[in-house]
């Protein structure tokens, strides 16, 4: 049964180098910046935030394991207390800008492995809360709908932003499937934009094996590095707004 379509966000995430990052700032309503740990430096945050600005644009931190060379993409046994340290000093650094140019920091999202890895693990939850909180318990967490770190930073007390993939595979536990396994990254419009429209419409995502999996987001996520994501962006807008 159909219920009722829910006000949705569209994020992507931007400030790694991608050449489309303005353009796609035109069409997304947040834009979660890379911010050191596995992409970004003070001059492309400084430009990402800049144009954000200018197009009305959410700031959200995008921290990661601090892994230059693998993209963040490939998770690290890290220290608690170092990964705590990096996680605040990539956020503070984005926070530094935001300041300087006058704009709110609005949210904390995970990237890449240290995504996957806070969603499902409560010990590397616990200390992305933690970071979040003693840097402002007013900013908001951006995570994977359904994981269990959203009842774990709703306890804690933080406002969490359930997040959805418009370019993403499901597996039929609700996690994303590996990139390396195929259908893992959504490579048509057509495709996009009927998980989109599941997501949006029905809140629920049908999963590579063919299970359907509940998904309430009220933010749908767009890869900025991904090749065609200018031309979905513009396809997801359009369809939203109809």
């Amino acid at each position: 049964m159909e219920v009722k379509p829910l006000k949705i966000d569209l994020n992507a995430d931007l400030g790694e180098g991608g050449a489309q990052d303005e353009a796609l700032l035109a069409l997304v309503t947040s834009a979660n910046v890379a911010c050191g740990g596995h992409a970004g430096d003070h001059q492309s945050m400084l430009a990402t935030v800049k144009r954000a600005k200018a197009y009305h644009v959410n700031v959200g931190a995008h921290p990661s394991y601090p892994d230059r060379a693998n993209f963040g993409r490939q998770s690290i046994d890290m220290d608690a207390e170092q990964l705590f340290d990096s996680l605040i000093q990539q956020i503070n650094a984005l926070g530094a800008i935001c300041e300087e140019l006058g704009v709110e920091l609005h949210h904390v999202k995970p990237h890449g492995a240290l995504y996957n890895d806070a969603a499902q693990d409560p010990l590397l939850g616990g200390i992305l809360i933690r970071a979040i909180k003693a840097i402002d318990p007013d900013l908001k967490l951006m995570i994977l709908a359904g994981s269990p770190l959203v009842s774990q930073a709703r306890l804690a007390g933080l406002e969490v932003i359930e997040e959805a993939f418009a370019d993403r595979g499901y597996l039929a536990d609700g996690t994303l499937a590996p990139r390396a396994q195929p259908g893992a990254l959504i490579k048509d419009t057509q495709g996009v934009l009927a998980q989109v429209t599941s997501i949006v419409k029905q809140q629920r995502v049908k999963a590579l094996s063919g299970e359907v999996v509940s998904c309430r987001a009220t933010s749908l996520c767009l890869h900025g590095d991904n090749p065609e994501a200018l031309e979905f962006a513009r396809a997801i807008r359009a369809s939203l707004e109809r």
